[in-house]
């Protein structure tokens, strides 16, 4: 199901704060309360809102992140899946277009770690080649 019109809306007020109770979000819709509860109800029930959660300031993560962009053997996909949901420091995993097939999103306490978590990155059975860039700042993020 796909979000039309007032649901896009409120999707959008939940994006700017989901913590906003169901009465202020009414308020700033225009509807009543039941029905926007109706809607989150619908909207959650159905997939749409998968969920809610708490996005850390950068002070509060841990002390470095970095892209890293992934060639893989694609026989070995699977396995390398597992290694990359086995690993704590690995964030978010994204299968991409182009020369890369994975790009990861990894964190650790300080760049020694990172290196660490690289290195077991690079061991795992099917990785080909990698391409790191450590992550500087956040511009913007729209999560």
């Amino acid at each position: 199901m796909a979000a039309e019109g007032r649901d896009e809306e409120l999707i959008g007020l939940l994006r700017l704060n989901a913590r906003e109770s169901v009465a202020g979000l009414a308020r700033k819709l225009g509807l009543s309360r039941s029905t926007v509860q109706d809607r989150l109800r619908r909207l959650e029930e159905s997939g749409v809102i998968a969920g809610y959660e708490v996005r850390l300031a950068a002070g509060e993560r841990p002390g470095v992140r970095a892209i890293v962009l992934l060639e893989i053997d694609q026989r070995h996909a699977g396995g390398i899946a597992n290694a990359l949901k086995g690993t704590p420091e690995i964030e978010t995993v994204y299968s991409v277009s182009g020369r890369y097939d994975l790009a990861v999103i990894a964190a650790a306490q300080t760049t020694d770690h990172l290196d660490k978590v690289l290195d077991r990155v690079l061991a795992v059975d099917g990785v080909k080649k990698s391409e790191s860039a450590v992550i500087l700042s956040t511009k913007l993020d729209r999560r």
